[in-house]
């Protein structure tokens, strides 16, 4: 690794941690949404699924009560979008600190046909061990990203093809409703923000509760 690269590492382990605080501060200024995401509180689409891990084991969103869950669809020849929103999933984990322990990173691949259960576990553990590629068949694969109001349609490329696809990022909160979408644009200190509030809140929930 070259000088300047490992000052770059050094400036963001140093930064990161401050520009996160930051990004808490700015969403407790009393005015407008808390979050940095945009708020769907509420949403009538996205609230489940039933997916297979690469181990074949069906998942579905009550797998992970009690952690926040960013949920993202994509596959795996993605070019740009996919690599660079996943980098950005593991960077909000590790801004999180001993919290990131309670964010589920999922990564739901829209190309089953190429994306075997070995590739997709290789691919998403190149990112960070703890995230979770799901797959199932096409057909259920365009049923589930209806669900999920996420576009996509095959390109084709030569021999080949690539896939247009939306670039949101799903919150849901440890209760496991959905709460936020994330742009492809929006820096992990601000989605790691989110993460943050929508633990607190739950937090306190459980606090209130009547024992």
């Amino acid at each position: 690794m070259n000088a300047g690269k490992r000052a770059h590492l050094r400036a963001l382990s140093v930064l990161g941690p401050l520009l996160l605080a930051l990004f808490l501060l700015g969403g407790c200024d009393g005015g407008g949404s808390r979050f940095h995401g945009t708020d769907i509180s509420g949403a009538n689409y996205g609230r489940d699924f039933a997916l297979l891990d690469p181990d074949g084991k069906t998942r579905q969103l009550a797998d992970f009560r009690g952690k926040v869950v960013m949920l993202f669809f994509g596959f795996i020849q993605c070019p740009d979008v996919c690599p660079t929103t996943l980098g950005r999933a593991a960077e909000t984990r590790r801004l999180l600190g001993a919290d990131g322990e309670r964010l589920q990173i999922i990564f739901v691949t829209l190309d089953p046909t190429r994306d075997s259960p070995e590739i997709l576990r290789a691919y998403t553990a190149a990112f960070d061990a703890d995230i979770l590629g799901l797959h199932t068949t096409p057909e259920k694969t365009a049923e589930t990203a209806k669900a999920f109001r996420i576009y996509y349609r095959k390109v084709p490329t030569g021999s080949s093809y690539t896939i247009d696809h939306s670039a949101i990022s799903y919150l849901y909160d440890p209760e496991g409703r959905l709460r936020l979408a994330v742009g492809h644009q929006t820096p992990p200190e601000a989605v790691a923000a989110d993460v943050a509030a929508l633990l607190r809140a739950s937090s306190t929930t459980d606090e209130e509760q009547p024992r």
